[in-house]
């Protein structure tokens, strides 16, 4: 497959996750393939001087609003997670991980749905294990292999390309060389698409 969208995404996001709930059809409609980019959304704020959305009261509250209206033009459910901000880290190493493996979509759904449809803290660690059990995982051996170098680097060398290409912030997609920002662009990543 030649056209190729590239999903820069961190699972903290719940733009990020709207966008994962619609970009497979996007990409079906289109004939493109999804290029699974797991990035550090901290490391990309801090690189660009941006900040999340819910650190300024007047924003928060309007995003708020519209991801509710997202969830419902999409018909996907949506919860905002009470343990919010959760640190990444390790979910998104385990993203990495994952994909390096060939199961980054199943630990996606997992994640995600403890994330925005089913809060859960995952800042606890306990209750990340028990989610990863629940998903089928050694807990032990999975926090092992998120302290392998080379998940380290993937995870890191994903956000470097981010930030510079232009990302600041996520869910970031380019086709081609066009960068797009937001779950709310995805109607320009879909004529981006039909365009290749």
């Amino acid at each position: 497959m030649s056209k190729q969208v590239e999903f820069f995404f961190d699972v903290g996001s719940p733009t990020t996750y709207l966008a994962y709930t619609q970009l497979p059809e996007i990409a079906a409609r289109t004939g493109a393939e999804i290029v699974w980019k797991p990035m550090l959304l901290g490391g990309v704020f801090k690189a660009t001087g941006n900040q999340t959305p819910a650190a300024i009261p007047a924003k928060a509250v309007h995003m708020n609003a519209d991801l509710t209206r997202f969830a419902a033009r999409y018909g996907v459910p949506l919860t905002f997670n009470p343990h919010f901000p959760i640190n990444t880290l390790q979910l998104m190493r385990g993203a990495v991980a994952e994909q390096q493996e060939g199961r980054l979509l199943p630990y996606l759904k997992l994640v995600f749905d403890a994330m925005w449809v089913h809060p859960r803290n995952l800042n606890d660690p306990a209750e990340l294990a028990r989610l990863l059990k629940e998903g089928g995982h050694d807990s032990e051996a999975f926090a092992a292999r998120l302290q392998a170098e080379v998940v380290k680097e993937g995870l890191k060398k994903n956000t470097e390309e981010a930030i510079q290409r232009g990302a600041f912030g996520a869910p970031t997609f380019f086709v081609g060389e066009d960068m797009f920002f937001g779950q709310d662009r995805l109607d320009f990543v879909e004529e981006a698409l039909k365009a290749e």
